[in-house]
């Protein structure tokens, strides 16, 4: 059965991001689990735990790959974390790699990227929360910063409602 296309929950990081492998994160409007996507990335904030500004960009919403789109969505909420000096960056994914897995995070894959930059990439996986960060350091920036990308489950809207994007 090497052609079967059903989840395995394998869990695997090397994975092609199609819609098998997006967990359930229950129901939900497009509102409050924005919400939730921001309640998640300011927990992340604190766990970065230097000084510096994080973006303002706000969540924005997905089509949950193969399910009626009017049904179905996934939350993403990418920003970045420039630290008040670029050397505060020193060791901050290392400490990351070792505090999300007490907070209920499992580390997916860790390691410098392709790039030329080898930028370090940090993946974790918070299945309480149904939840999933991508952090990448980027020392070689002007500043130097983490860009973050947290995306959800794959939510469905309650009876009666639709799907609004942002």
């Amino acid at each position: 059965m090497t052609d079967n296309k059903e989840p395995n929950g394998s869990g695997d990081a090397g994975s092609s991001g199609s819609s098998d492998d997006i967990p359930s994160a229950g129901t939900s409007n497009t509102e409050d689990a924005a919400d939730k996507a921001e309640a998640v990335s300011s927990e992340l904030y604190d766990l970065i735990g230097i000084k510096g500004k994080a973006s303002e960009t706000g969540p924005g919403v997905s089509e949950c790959g193969g399910k009626d789109p009017e049904k179905y969505f996934t939350i993403f909420h990418p920003w970045s974390f420039t630290p008040a000096s670029a050397d505060q960056l020193d060791g901050v994914m290392e400490r990351l790699k070792t505090e999300l897995p007490k907070h209920g995070w499992k580390v997916v894959d860790f390691g410098p990227d392709s790039s030329q930059n080898k930028n370090l990439n940090l993946t974790a996986d918070n299945d309480e929360k149904k939840y999933s960060v991508k952090i990448v350091q980027m020392l070689k920036r002007e500043p130097a910063k983490l860009s973050l990308t947290v995306v959800s489950g794959c939510y469905q809207v309650p009876d009666g409602e639709k799907v609004y994007r942002f």
